[in-house]
């Protein structure tokens, strides 16, 4: 791995000098410091002048083998909505999400993730899809039985020879978690399961969790009362290893509780929105607690695209205007949200631009109507600019996306194009 030296790149309000070597930022001096720098022979050098760098971004939930299934299901009701999925889940295979992922990594580069936490089938065939395409990826087994017990014997011995297999792969670029769908898809025996083997590995454990209103009536309904947070603390799930997905339907008990046992909260506003989930997002009440707050996408079948900054847009202005206050969810929140935020969840030395972290980074080209006010730049880049201003992504010390170009594109979109026409 060749080392990079960024060359008069914008960050925060000062110019600056970035050499990244090994996958990581090993100096950040002033713009012209690099010429008394020791350099190796093989550095690939970037002028960078009017740009500016920020930490790349960390999708925390998304499904991205759905970036073939856009438009599959709209105007339809939630519950609707979802075993019109799972029907068509059924027929898919290895081929479908390997492409599949392959096609909402072109996206995500674009849009400037470096890394995201997804769950999905067949996740080897995603893990393989990322790597190629150079982003770090978060998976693993998925579970979901539905209530079957034969299901859920077959699932634990397939997730304990998987879960082994490439917990020993030991990939950097590969964070290794569990998951489990939702408790309404999942059994009592199953999730306690899955949450003991999660601890056993000491891995991260991927759940959706009180997305609809749904949801958690029909849980207080089956479960004396409980509300999904308050049944899965009783089944002793709730640790700094859940990731959960949506935390929408939320009680002030609900908000103690996940914050006293260290739970990730992910929001997806644009998904939430859209299938008519909801969107109060009790963002202040959950940062107050002390709970550590991520930004997602969610996948293309719900939200259609997987552009981290039009989640970040859209969240903001929800937040603002459910509240009446214009002051709700500040920039650098937001921003924290979708990077360093990220970056806890998944215990991953990522999110900031600083010497020694992992050298995840965007490039933003400011030579544009969007960033010709003297408004500050996080405010342009949020409200004003859309993801085609990033110039350039740089994941684990390499170029991903140089200058918009990002190399095999117009092949994986034929592959993927062929893989439709089977299942069409």
């Amino acid at each position: 791995m060749g080392a990079i030296l960024l060359r008069d790149v914008t960050v925060g309000n000062a110019r600056k000098d970035i050499l990244i070597d090994r996958g990581r930022i090993r100096k950040i001096g002033a713009s012209g410091d690099a010429s008394c720098w020791e350099l190796s022979g093989d550095l690939e050098m970037m002028d960078c002048h009017g740009k500016v760098a920020i930490p790349g971004f960390i999708n925390m939930h998304t499904h991205s083998p759905m970036s073939l299934m856009r438009g599959i299901g709209e105007d339809m009701l939630f519950h609707d909505w979802l075993r019109k999925i799972w029907m068509i889940e059924e027929h898919l295979d290895h081929d479908f999400v390997y492409w599949g992922t392959k096609v909402a990594c072109l996206e995500m580069i674009r849009t400037g993730t470096t890394t995201f936490n997804d769950q999905y089938w067949f996740f080897d065939s995603s893990v393989k899809a990322a790597r190629e395409m150079g982003l770090r990826i978060s998976t693993g087994y998925d579970v979901m039985d539905k209530g079957s017990r034969e299901e859920a014997e077959r699932q634990k011995e397939q997730c304990i020879s998987k879960s082994e297999a490439f917990l020993h792969a030991g990939d950097p670029g590969h964070i290794y978690g569990l998951a489990f769908h939702a408790i309404y898809s999942v059994s009592e025996e199953m999730i306690r399961w899955t949450s003991g083997l999660a601890e056993k590995y000491d891995v991260n454990l991927h759940i959706h969790l009180c997305e609809t209103r749904k949801e958690v009536e029909d849980c207080k309904a089956a479960h004396g009362g409980l509300t999904p947070v308050e049944y899965l603390d009783e089944l002793g799930v709730l640790s700094p290893r859940l990731l959960a997905a949506h935390t929408l339907w939320l009680t002030p008990h609900d908000i103690e509780l996940l914050a006293a046992r260290g739970v990730h909260c992910i929001h997806n506003i644009n998904s939430n929105t859209k299938l008519s989930s909801g969107y109060r997002f009790l963002y202040n009440e959950m940062r107050d607690a002390g709970v550590n707050l991520c930004l997602g996408t969610d996948g293309c079948a719900s939200s259609n695209n997987l552009d981290m900054l039009e989640a970040m847009k859209t969240s903001a202005i929800f937040q603002k205007a459910w509240r009446e206050d214009p002051s709700a969810l500040p920039l650098q929140e937001l921003m924290d949200m979708a990077t360093v935020a990220g970056a806890r969840a998944l215990r991953l030395d990522a999110g900031r631009l600083e010497e020694g972290a992992l050298a995840d980074l965007l490039l933003i080209e400011t030579d544009n109507t969007f960033f010709l006010s003297p408004g500050p730049f996080l405010a342009n880049l949020v409200y004003s600019a859309h993801s085609d201003c990033i110039d350039s992504v740089i994941c684990d010390g390499r170029f991903l996306m140089r200058h918009r170009e990002i190399p095999g594109e117009r092949e994986i979109l034929a592959e993927a194009r062929k893989v439709l026409a089977k299942i069409a």
